[in-house]
C-alpha cells in the first residue's frame, strides 16, 4: 500500500458497506468514503479512479478528487497554516492539508511563508506511510521554465519567490520565465512563497532574466518630488533651499542627497511646479499662496513706484529738480530712505518686507 499512497489509482470495487465503497487493486484494499465520492451509485464490478491519502484520523482512505500534486508531481499549492514547531501546511486539493516540514524552511521564520502564500511542491511518503510536501528544486523549475525575449527588458513582471540564497533570490514569474533578484537589487529580503512585482534590469542570453525591487530612477524622483512639494506647501510656497545649498543642509532639513534634492528641483522645475530666484525656490500653483500673492503684488507696486520716479527724472539726492524748487525744506528723509515695517501705500514704496524683492 505504501506505493499507492500519494497517488492516483483506477481501482475496482468489490464491496459496498454501511459507509464506504470497499476498492482494491493487485491486493491491495482501500475504502473509499461516501463523504469522498463523486458517484454514490457505484456497483461492485466498476472501476474508479481515485486517490490514496492518510485522513485526520490516521486511516488510509481513497477520494475521487484527484490533486495535481502528487508523489514526484509538483504543483502550486495555497499555504493554510504556519506552524513553527511543525512546519508549514498546504492545500492540494483533497480534504486534508500536507505539511512541508520546518526542516526544509529556511533558518529565519520570517523568511517563511505566509497565509495565502503559494509553494510549488510534490508529496513524498516516509517509512511511517505519513505524506509530506516538498519544495520544488531547481531542475524542476528550469523544466517548467520559457526563455524571455529581449522585448522584456525595462517591463515589469510578477512571480513568486522559489529559492533564497544569500547572494540573491529567485523567482518564477507568471509566464514561466525564471528570474534572479540580486541582494544589491532589492531593500528587504523576500520570503519563499511571496508574490512581488518586480522589474525586468536584464535578459540573459539564456533566457532567464535579472530582476530589481528597486523603482525607476523618475519613480523615485517622484517620491522626493512630492516631499519637496508637500514641504513647500506647508511653508506658504517658499524656501531657502535650491539647487546651489549646501548638501548637509539639504541632508539635514530632507533627508536626501544633494544630487537627489536637485535632480528632484528638475523634475520640478520641467513641470512648471516651482521656480528659483536668489536663493530661494517658491511654488508655483495654478491659485497661487497668500505669501506668494504678496510678494506678487508687492513686486507690481515696486515697478510702479520706479516708473513714477523716472518719469520725476530723479538727480542723485532722490528728489526731482521741479520739486527742490518748489517744495519747502524740512527736516525729513526722502520717502525711499524710510526703514519702517510697514508698507507705504500712498508713496508706493516697500519700505521693508521679509520678501526680497526684483528690481
Amino acid at each position: 500500500m505504501i506505493n499507492m499512497i500519494g497517488t492516483a489509482q483506477t481501482m475496482t470495487v468489490i464491496a459496498k458497506e454501511e459507509e464506504a465503497f470497499v476498492l482494491e487493486k493487485r491486493g491491495e484494499q482501500v475504502k473509499l468514503p461516501f463523504t469522498n465520492a463523486a458517484n454514490l451509485n457505484l456497483a461492485v464490478g466498476d472501476t474508479e479512479t481515485v486517490f490514496i491519502y492518510r485522513d485526520y484520523d490516521h486511516e488510509i482512505v481513497a477520494t475521487t478528487i484527484i490533486p495535481k500534486i502528487q508523489v514526484g508531481r509538483y504543483a502550486w499549492g495555497t499555504v493554510t497554516d504556519v506552524r513553527k514547531d511543525l512546519g508549514v501546511f498546504v492545500d492540494i486539493g483533497i480534504p486534508k492539508d500536507v505539511v512541508v516540514s520546518m526542516d526544509d524552511m529556511p533558518a529565519l521564520n520570517h523568511l517563511w511563508p505566509k497565509k495565502g502564500d503559494r509553494l510549488m511542491i510534490a508529496l513524498r511518503v516516509d517509512e511511517k506511510e505519513r505524506i509530506w510536501g516538498v519544495l520544488g528544486e531547481e531542475h524542476e523549475f528550469k523544466a517548467i521554465a520559457t526563455k524571455a525575449t529581449q522585448d522584456m527588458f525595462n517591463k515589469n513582471v510578477t512571480g513568486t519567490v522559489y529559492r533564497l540564497l544569500k547572494v540573491g533570490t529567485f523567482v518564477i514569474t507568471d509566464d514561466f520565465h525564471i528570474g534572479f533578484i540580486h541582494e544589491s537589487e532589492r531593500t528587504s529580503e523576500p520570503r519563499v512563497g511571496e508574490k512581488l512585482e518586480a522589474r525586468v534590469i536584464a535578459v540573459k542570453p539564456d533566457g532567464t532574466l535579472n530582476l530589481s525591487l528597486r523603482g525607476r530612477v523618475h519613480e523615485v524622483l517622484s517620491d522626493d518630488a512630492e516631499m519637496i512639494l508637500t514641504y513647500l506647501r506647508s511653508v506658504g510656497g517658499k524656501m531657502p533651499f535650491g539647487d546651489k545649498s549646501d548638501p548637509d543642509a539639504i541632508r539635514a532639513k530632507f533627508g536626501v542627497s544633494k544630487a537627489q534634492f536637485k535632480r528632484a528641483l528638475g523634475t520640478l522645475m520641467k513641470e512648471r511646479r516651482i521656480k528659483q530666484e536668489e536663493g530661494f525656490t517658491y511654488l508655483i500653483e495654478k491659485e497661487e499662496t497668500p505669501e506668494a500673492q504678496s510678494y506678487t503684488k508687492v513686486k507690481q507696486k515696486r515697478m510702479i513706484h520706479q516708473k513714477k520716479m523716472q518719469s520725476l527724472h530723479l538727480d542723485d539726492s532722490g528728489c526731482s529738480e521741479s520739486r527742490q524748487k518748489r517744495a519747502p525744506k524740512r527736516n525729513v528723509r526722502p520717502v525711499h530712505e524710510h526703514r519702517s515695517g510697514a508698507f507705504n501705500e500712498e508713496a508706493g514704496h516697500p519700505e521693508s518686507s521679509n520678501l526680497r524683492l526684483e528690481n
